[in-house]
Parts: C-alpha cells; sequence; structure tokens
C-alpha cells in the first residue's frame, strides 16, 4: 500500500471516529459544550501545584462496554465514550446508566513519546468514581476505591517496546445501593438529589520521571513565624539524597535551602506578604531532588503565607480570623455540576467560571459541598482570592431530608466495612489537598448524612491537619466538639443556637428559587425553599435576608453560606441557570449588600 494510502486511511479513522461522538439527549447544555473538542478534551496540565515539564494527556474518545458485573473483558466493545466525562453525561458521547449490577469497561491505546527511553513511565488517574482495576497490555497493574481522589501506578515493567501500549480500566460503581461516599448521587434522582456519576471523570495522563522521583508535597505557612515547611515524599530515595527548594517572588529567587529526604525545609522569609481573598499573593517554587550531586527530578510549585485560627473579640464571642484577624467568610454553597458533564467542567475556562461569578456577586469563600474538584479548580482559587471549605462527600444512610432532626445526638452505627471506607477516602482528601492554600476549613459531616462516631472523627480530622479549622458537622446532629458550631436553616438566617466556646456560623440558607423556561433540566417537579417569578422579586429577597445577617454579624455569626451558585438539576435556587446562560439575579446589588455583610465585622 502506498504511503499516501495509509496516511489517507489513517485520517479518515480519526475524522470517522470524531464523527461519530457527540453530546447526547435533549437536556439543556453549557455554551462551552460547543467547545469541546473530542481529539483534546480538557488538555490542560491536571497538576499545576506539582508540575513537571514532561507529560501526555490521554483524554479523548475510547472504547466502551456496559456489561454484567463479574463478566470477563467483553470480546466487543458497545461503542466509543469521550474521556474524561462519566458515562452518564451527555458530553461522555454515552448517557447510558450502568448501577450497581454492571461494571463499565474501557478500552484505549497510547504511544510512549520516543525521547522518553529510560524513564519510569506513571500513569495518572485524576478521579474516577468508584471501584477501579487498570491493565496494561492484560497485565493487572493495580485497583483502587474512591471517587475524588487521584492514583497512579508505575507501569514501567509492562510497556512493550515500540508501538502501542494496551490499557483497559474497569470501573465498579454501586450509586446509593453501597455505602460509598457519593455526594448527591442516586439511582432515581429527583428534588435535591441528582444524576449518578459513574467512572473516568478526571484527567487520564502520563508522565516520565526516573527511577528517583518526587512523589508528593506537603507544604505549612507558619505566619506567626515567618516560615514555610515543605516536606517532599520521594520514592527510591538513598542516604545522601538532598531535597534543595528555591522560593522566588514574581520570578526573582530569595530564598534557597536545602535538606536530606525525609526531613522538612523550614524556609524563613523576611516580611513575608500574606495571602488574602484580598491580595491572593502567591510565592512560587522550584523543587529539585539531588542524587551523588545530580539533578534527578525538578517540579513547580507553590505556597502562600495564610493563617485560619479563631479567637474571642472584645465582646467575648468567638470569631474566625485570618492572618490574626477578625475577617467574616461570606460564600456559596457550590456543588460543582454541570448539565453536560455531571461531574465534569465541559472546559477548564467553564471550570474556572463558577469562582468567577462568585468573586464578582463579591464573596470571599466557597463552600465546596459534599465534591471534591479537580486540582485545577484549587489552583484558582488560591490564584484568584477565595477561601474554601472542603466538605468530605456523604454517604452511607441519608436522613430524610424534609424531617431532618439536627439535635437529637444521635448517630448512624455503620458497618465496620462503611467506617473503613469513609476513613480510607477522607484521609486521602485531606492529604490531597492539604496544599492548597486556600482550603481553610475541613467539613466532615453535613445534614447528619452518614454522621457517626461525630467527636472521634473531628478529633482525628483536627489531629490529622492542626493547621485548619474542623467543621465537625455542617446543620447536622450536634456535639461538643471541633472549631464550629454551624446551623442551617431556611429561608432566612436565623441565630437558634450560639455556641460560647466555638465560632457560631449559619452553614447553609437561603434558596430563593427562580424558575426560568428554556434552562430547566427538567419542565416540571423543579424545587426551591420558596419561589419568585422574576429577577427584580429574587434581588429584592436576597437582599433583605442579607440585612438581617448583617444584624446577626454583631451578635455572634461568623460566617455564612448561600444556598446556592448555579441552579442544579431539579433545583432551581441558583444565582444562574444550571446552563450558567443567565444571571438570575441583579449582581451588582448583590455585590454591593455582601460586601456590607462582610464589612459589618469590622465596623463600630
Amino acid at each position: 500500500m502506498k504511503r499516501k494510502s495509509i496516511i489517507f486511511l489513517a485520517l479518515f479513522s480519526v475524522f470517522a471516529a470524531n464523527a461519530q461522538w457527540k453530546p447526547q439527549g435533549d437536556k439543556i447544555k453549557t455554551k462551552w459544550a460547543e467547545q469541546v473538542d473530542p481529539k483534546k478534551p480538557l488538555p490542560e496540565y491536571p497538576r499545576p501545584i506539582m508540575e513537571r515539564g514532561q507529560w501526555k494527556n490521554l483524554n479523548g474518545l475510547w472504547s466502551y462496554s456496559i456489561q454484567e458485573f463479574g463478566k470477563t473483558a467483553p470480546a466487543k466493545y458497545d461503542g466509543q465514550i469521550l474521556v474524561p466525562f462519566a458515562a452518564e453525561s451527555s458530553l461522555s458521547g454515552v448517557m447510558k446508566e450502568v448501577g450497581a449490577k454492571n461494571e463499565l469497561w474501557y478500552e484505549t491505546n497510547f504511544s510512549i513519546e520516543s525521547g522518553w527511553n529510560g524513564k519510569n513511565i506513571l500513569l495518572h488517574f485524576g478521579a474516577v468514581d468508584w471501584k477501579t482495576e487498570v491493565f496494561i497490555n492484560d497485565v493487572k497493574v493495580g485497583s483502587h476505591t474512591g471517587g475524588y481522589t487521584p492514583f497512579s501506578f508505575d507501569i514501567t515493567p509492562f510497556i512493550k517496546k515500540g508501538g502501542n501500549q494496551k490499557l483497559v480500566v474497569k470501573v465498579w460503581d454501586p450509586s446509593n445501593d453501597g455505602p460509598q461516599p457519593r455526594g448527591k448521587q442516586v439511582k432515581n434522582p429527583e428534588g435535591i438529589w441528582y444524576t449518578p456519576v459513574t467512572g473516568i471523570w478526571q484527567t487520564v495522563w502520563i508522565e516520565p520521571v526516573n527511577a528517583k522521583n518526587i512523589m508528593s508535597l506537603h507544604t505549612t505557612p507558619n505566619v506567626d513565624h515567618s516560615t514555610i515547611s515543605m516536606q517532599a515524599d520521594v520514592k527510591g530515595a538513598e542516604i545522601g539524597d538532598v531535597i534543595e527548594i528555591s522560593v522566588l517572588d514574581n520570578g526573582k529567587e530569595i530564598a534557597k535551602q536545602k535538606a536530606v529526604v525525609g526531613e522538612s525545609n523550614n524556609i524563613v522569609l523576611n516580611a513575608p506578604k500574606l495571602w488574602s481573598p484580598e491580595n491572593p499573593f502567591l510565592y512560587q517554587t522550584k523543587i529539585r531532588l539531588i542524587s551523588k550531586n545530580k539533578v534527578v527530578d525538578e517540579v513547580k510549585s507553590y505556597f502562600a503565607m495564610r493563617k485560619i485560627s479563631s479567637k474571642r473579640d472584645e465582646n467575648g464571642i468567638m470569631r474566625m480570623q485570618l492572618n490574626n484577624k477578625d475577617y467574616f467568610q461570606f460564600g456559596p454553597l457550590d456543588q460543582g455540576w454541570w448539565p453536560d458533564g455531571l461531574y465534569t467542567a465541559p472546559t477548564d475556562e467553564a471550570l474556572k467560571y463558577d469562582i468567577v461569578k462568585t468573586k464578582e456577586l463579591g464573596f470571599n469563600m466557597i463552600r465546596k459541598h459534599v465534591k471534591v474538584e479537580p486540582e485545577r479548580w484549587y489552583t484558582y482559587c488560591d490564584q484568584m482570592g477565595i477561601l474554601v471549605w472542603q466538605d468530605m462527600p456523604s454517604g452511607d444512610d441519608q436522613p430524610i431530608w424534609q424531617n431532618r432532626k439536627y439535635f437529637e445526638g444521635t448517630e448512624l452505627q455503620r458497618s465496620p466495612k462503611s467506617e473503613e471506607i469513609y476513613r480510607k477516602e477522607w484521609r486521602e482528601i485531606m492529604d490531597h489537598l492539604y496544599s492548597y492554600p486556600s482550603i481553610v476549613v475541613w467539613v466532615p459531616f453535613n445534614e447528619a448524612w452518614g454522621q457517626f462516631k461525630t467527636v472521634e472523627i473531628t478529633e482525628w480530622t483536627k489531629s490529622h491537619d492542626p493547621s485548619r479549622l474542623t467543621n465537625s458537622a455542617s446543620g447536622g446532629n450536634h456535639f461538643q466538639t471541633g472549631d464550629i458550631l454551624d446551623l442551617h436553616n431556611y429561608p432566612g438566617p436565623e441565630m437558634y443556637l450560639y455556641d460560647a466556646r466555638r465560632v457560631t456560623v449559619l452553614g447553609e440558607y437561603g434558596g430563593i428559587g427562580l424558575p426560568l423556561e428554556g434552562h430547566l433540566w427538567r419542565a416540571n417537579d423543579n424545587w426551591g425553599y420558596i419561589k419568585f417569578k422574576n429577577e427584580a422579586e429574587v434581588t429584592a429577597e436576597y437582599k433583605k435576608y442579607a440585612e438581617m445577617l448583617r444584624k446577626y454579624v454583631k451578635t455572634g455569626f461568623s460566617a455564612a453560606v448561600y444556598t446556592q451558585t448555579t441552579d442544579v438539576e431539579g433545583e432551581v435556587n441558583g444565582f444562574m441557570t444550571y446552563d450558567r446562560k443567565v444571571d438570575k439575579m441583579d449582581f451588582k446589588a448583590v455585590h454591593k449588600i455582601n460586601t456590607e455583610v462582610i464589612n459589618a465585622l469590622n465596623q463600630k
């Protein structure tokens, strides 16, 4: 066969594959759905807090099959799926339910770059929901459970010389038939419960490293002592290996220090620039692994000098503090769902958009609700100046939400397996997100859902990361533990409990509904705590609640969370429609009153 014919057939094959893909279903979509390129979806570097120069994105069209649980690998696949969009999503090109009785199989091929010869090859998954098994060239190389954290395998021994490498992934996700953390996913979505998310939903990628390499970074600022502590977890380290850290301020090196592997570098900064939502300054770093006087690995990272704490004010009220100053935290409940991608934003611009709009509304905080985002989302919060309360995704038994009981002091009796899953996944989430300075509060439980051993879990969370505040149960059954008493009240603000020993916050309120025709997930049965007919009415109600909240700031609230950033499926109580095409309130008016609420704490 002539060379031109081979090239033509190859191009035709690629064209045909791409032509087969299209978003599925007749549900509403964001404007970014049209920008999704099936040849290179979400092409951006997925781990900006620890960046290497060489890598390869494996996102794109893979083969997929949904088949009965326990079967061998499929002899024939059902079609193509666009990774990294979950099988139930429109943008996957599949939009099919998988369910607990089935498994989702993927297959693709990839090549190793010629310049990577002699390197170890790491295969990374940003997140896969929920139980994953991975095969390279028909060899099982590893498995992972957990839907919200990245995992990787060194696949070097299983790479064939030359040619394509075969990658097969098998996923099982029991949705709400299992006890695992799942957030708002249920197999029969209604009300405040949403569509299941099965399989790969974050970027898949490979990178070359030396046998000795930096696996992760653990960064802790100490504002009181003007120091930054950085510790690198290194694979293959030997006695004498050294970590060298350079700190840069706008490209200029201002500090450098070396320490043997296993020891933390505690670097003193002269007159450090503090990070805040008003001035989100980030220091850049270069981290080198040196062995026998040779640099064997180098990554880029960043950090911020910021402190989160609590302290009693002059009136005896426990207040949240940022950098040792009383600071009122105010932001939306942000669930991170998309009508076209479900858990996965269609593009990187879309991922950033909700944070941009949150800043436009005058907020300084986001409560990331029962979901963990891709790492780029947290970097955008770091860069743009948004404080983050990070929820543990809920799981196991859920309360009947219409009849929630917050003050019984009762707890779920989890099975040993359920507890083991919870502890494993919560630890992995905290470890994974530890170095992102925007995160200031950990939230182990939400509204009594799956709440168990509250005091023990809260104290364990605090001891695991004493550098942040712990909000033991946002709106849940309340125990005297942790740093925060968190009340939920809909629709308007109310302080029906107060804690003289802990910070008191309004962890959820609002939920003002406005269904807009042409921007609804479903035509009927849309839900909000209260509903209005137009932007003016909704804005007026929001301002009324904000005025009430401003008075509560003086008498004891130190933070508040409004529900919510966007509509989500059947919920119509967002600042924006689910497709992000309409702002449902007067954003300038909201910005003005939000600023007044935040500043009320420091007004005499």
